[in-house]
């Protein structure tokens, strides 16, 4: 990718996958990389940003913008650690990553220091967690079975029923008592 590889050197990793081109930096090179692709490689539009999940010890950043002119899009990606998911705000940068910091935040807990207004979005007032962490623990499932879910034997065809056993990481304790 031209001036990519000038700007960054060895701070940069530079990928194409199914024609698309990935870029990761690390955390402190965040904005200077949205910033270079903005204003020297032509990519304005911002669509959008989000967080993945990738245990045991981070979180992926993700965010895709467009060059119109060129017609090409670029996937910037950055990790931060599970135990300090802190990342400087891209609002300066790209004004649409206002919302997207937002709903990242709350749904993965990934801090945008110096963001404008870094308050809950979708989740109702008092809601506790981060519900798209892979820990988060879907209570709702462990109450009342998943609906339409049978288990082999329970349709009265085929091999007796397995033993029953919770989602993965809901702890023992949780869910009705057994019948």
């Amino acid at each position: 990718m031209n001036g990519l590889a000038e700007r960054f050197g060895e701070r940069v990793r530079i990928s194409e996958s199914y024609g698309d081109t990935t870029v990761d930096v690390a955390p402190a090179d965040w904005i200077e990389l949205l910033t270079h692709v903005r204003d020297d490689l032509g990519y304005a539009f911002f669509d959008w940003l989000t967080g993945v999940d990738e245990p045991p010890g981070s979180f992926a950043v993700v965010a895709h913008v467009y060059n119109l002119d060129a017609g090409r899009r670029l996937l910037l990606r950055t990790e931060v650690p599970r135990d300090a998911p802190h990342l400087p705000t891209a609002v300066g940068v790209y004004r649409g990553a206002d919302w997207h910091e937002r709903e990242t935040y709350e749904m993965f807990g990934v801090i945008f220091d110096g963001h404008p207004n870094l308050v809950p979005l979708l989740l109702p007032d008092g809601f506790e967690g981060h519900p798209l962490r892979k820990d988060f623990i879907l209570a709702a499932r462990v109450a009342k079975p998943w609906p339409g879910a049978k288990e082999p034997g329970e349709s009265g065809h085929g091999a007796p029923s397995r033993r029953k056993t919770l989602p993965p990481g809901v702890p023992a304790d949780w869910g009705p008592p057994d019948a």
